[in-house]
């Protein structure tokens, strides 16, 4: 009789291990979607539920913190909200996300077993605009050295230099900042006066910008020597007139002192210079001179002449005529063009008259021998026949 009885505990005890095993296979089945968001962004993350008993649902972020059991938050951090909890879908939100969220989080099912699902959150980070860094002061006739920085991307930026819509080659280095990557790219350009003030940029592009781009402008300051102009007066000066003379100073950096002398002597009582420009008022002969305009800066020094010769007022000056010289020298040209034209024709003309009277004295000479054979022989002739020669 034990063996019926054993039997039929065993039958027992079977089918409510398959019936446990039925009931946990159906609770068990969850599946998590993983989710790429930008930083400062919002996340969701879903956990999915299939044939969902009532079993407890915990979702925990990458530290296995418990962030939420069966819809009650566990965690305080007001960032993570739960929004939906039904029998097929449960999901929070993370609001102003950052790299340090980034990570695996579980959705857990306990049943008789514990079983789990990873939703991956991953964190992008776009570059913020670049900065640009001078390495090295550009000098006319020397290099520029200029470094562009972005300082904190993921994946990393991709960094260029542009100018006149031309990409510049330069250097590219990257470095790990934690999750993040630090790009730079550095420049060599040669530079010359006319550099001064040239545009070029810096464009940052990356996959969380799509099709725009972070640029960052720059204009190239290029130091040279200073250049110095005076600009003279338009015609005679005589006495009791009065002069201006204004000298043009370019150069980087540009001088902040202008400097007005005169050559052997020191500058007339009367004279006021006003920044670059130097005035004088009832000029006599007593200002004759040379005047001088000088500049400087770190690079060099320049300076410019003006020779001032003052007349009297009743004096006759002669003024030179105002055509251009190359007007002048145009019509020269054209004159002796055209006596070396005439030259050639006179004499062609005269080599080939020339020819002419050779030819005709050549006939006559024929002629002239015919007449002699005649007088030789008699003025005989073959057909009997006499001729009479004019000699």
């Amino acid at each position: 009789m034990a063996f019926p009885t054993v039997w039929r505990e065993c039958t027992l005890l079977c089918v409510v291990f398959l019936l446990s095993f039925v009931r946990t296979a159906r609770g068990q089945a969850v599946q998590a979607e993983n989710v790429t968001v930008q930083e400062g962004g919002t996340a969701q993350i879903s956990c999915r539920l299939q044939n969902y008993d009532g079993s407890i649902v915990v979702i925990q972020n990458p530290r296995r913190q418990t962030l939420f059991f069966n819809g009650t938050r566990a965690l305080k951090d007001d960032r993570f909200q739960m929004v939906l909890f039904t029998p097929r879908l449960v999901r929070i939100t993370l609001t102003n996300v950052s790299v340090m969220d980034e990570g695996g989080y579980f959705c857990q099912l306990y049943t008789d077993d514990t079983h789990h699902q990873v939703a991956t959150l991953s964190v992008v980070v776009p570059p913020e605009t670049p900065s640009i860094e001078v390495n090295t002061e550009a000098v006319e006739g020397g290099e520029a050295k200029l470094t562009c920085l972005s300082p904190r991307s993921k994946p990393p930026a991709s960094l260029r230099w542009m100018r006149n819509g031309r990409e510049i080659p330069g250097v590219v280095s990257q470095q790990e900042n934690g999750k993040t990557v630090s790009v730079s790219n550095t420049v060599t350009i040669h530079v010359e006066r006319r550099d001064n003030e040239a545009a070029v940029s810096c464009e940052a592009s990356h996959p969380a910008l799509g099709n725009q781009r972070r640029v960052r402008h720059y204009r190239l300051d290029v130091h040279f020597a200073p250049t110095v102009k005076i600009t003279p007066p338009q015609g005679i000066l005589r006495e009791g007139d009065s002069l201006t003379l204004t000298c043009t100073v370019t150069g980087n950096p540009l001088p902040r002192l202008i400097q007005w002398s005169r050559v052997n002597d020191t500058l007339p009582e009367r004279a006021e210079i006003s920044g670059t420009t130097l005035v004088m008022s009832r000029l006599s002969q007593s200002h004759n001179g040379t005047y001088l305009c000088q500049a400087h800066n770190n690079h060099g020094r320049a300076a410019d002449h003006y020779t001032l010769l003052v007349y009297d007022p009743g004096a006759v000056v002669e003024t030179h005529s105002a055509v251009p010289y190359a007007v002048i020298g145009g019509v020269l040209a054209l004159l002796v063009f055209t006596i070396i034209c005439v030259l050639i024709v006179t004499i062609w003309c005269s080599v080939r008259q020339k020819g002419s009277y050779l030819t005709h004295e050549a006939s006559g000479l024929d002629e002239h021998g015919e007449v002699q054979e005649a007088f030789l022989n008699g003025n005989d002739t073959r057909d009997g026949t006499k001729k009479e020669y004019l000699l």
